[in-house]
Order: structure tokens, then C-alpha cells, then sequence
């Protein structure tokens, strides 16, 4: 089996959590792709950051089609995850739920719920912070799943 590469959505990835990531991965000796369709401002460490066209969903599509089944994504798109999922490659979210195909349904239903009500005017979208207590989630749900992944090779 391959090396695990962690691949990060860094279009709307919070600073804690790329920069978690990164020292994660120099212990253990990983490659990050930070990819996006603009360049995003973390301490790289010699990992790459790879800037797609400014495409609709480019970043999106130039992972699913270079992860590999023993990758790590990170992602905040569910829609995106859903793709991953269907390929057999391991996805989190950077508040700390881990996508599956036990619960990747249910959560496109859930995301297609809120939409919905958003368009009718019923529930108002609002930019929901990054606190510690979500960085912290995340960060068990990383290492947790990391761990997985590393057993595995």
C-alpha cells in the first residue's frame, strides 16, 4: 500500500487547522497538498500548495482525481466528500466529523434541508466562527482517523 498524503481543501480551511496538520505531518514524515484556486498563507514546511484555475470547483476536481484509497482529505464541502466517499478515500471536515458511507446521506439530506429553508427565508446563512472547542474536535477526529490510516501501511 502507498505512503498516506494528507490533501487539504485550503480554500475555507482555518489557519488552526492547516497549521495542526503540518506538524502532524512532520512527525510523521507525510506529504501535504494544500490545494486551492488561490494561494493560501500557511507555514508550508515544505509541503506544496497547489493552485488550480479559478474554475468552479477545480481544487475539488484536481484532488478526487489524485488522492489515492490510503489518503486523508480535508474538506468542508459535503458535496465534495460524497465524491470521495464513493472512491473509497477517507474524509474529515475541519470541525471534526469523519464522512462515511454510514453517514454521508444523511448528512447531504441534512445539507439539503438547510439550503432549502435558506431559500425560502426561514433560516438566515451566517459565517459561524472557528473556536477552540471546534479545533479541538477536529483535531481528536484527525488524529484518531491519521492514526487509522498510518496502521494500515
Amino acid at each position: 500500500m502507498s505512503k498516506t498524503v494528507i490533501w487539504i481543501d485550503a480554500d475555507s480551511c482555518p489557519l488552526p487547522v492547516r497549521n495542526h496538520c503540518t506538524k502532524t505531518a512532520a512527525k510523521y514524515n507525510l506529504d501535504i497538498n494544500f490545494v486551492a484556486n488561490t494561494s493560501i498563507s500557511c507555514d508550508f514546511n515544505n509541503y506544496k500548495m497547489i493552485v488550480t484555475d479559478s474554475i468552479k470547483d477545480s481544487a475539488d476536481n484536481y484532488i478526487l482525481e489524485n488522492a489515492a484509497e490510503n489518503d486523508l482529505v480535508i474538506t468542508r464541502d459535503i458535496l465534495f466528500a460524497s465524491r470521495l466517499v464513493e472512491k473509497h478515500i477517507t474524509v474529515i471536515n475541519d470541525r471534526g466529523t469523519e464522512f462515511t458511507g454510514e453517514n454521508i446521506r444523511e448528512l447531504l439530506s441534512e445539507r439539503e434541508y438547510n439550503y432549502n429553508l435558506a431559500q425560502i427565508g426561514l433560516v438566515k446563512h451566517y459565517k459561524e466562527g472557528y473556536d477552540k472547542k471546534k479545533f479541538e474536535k477536529f483535531a481528536n477526529c484527525f488524529d484518531k482517523v491519521l492514526t487509522r490510516l498510518l496502521g494500515t501501511v
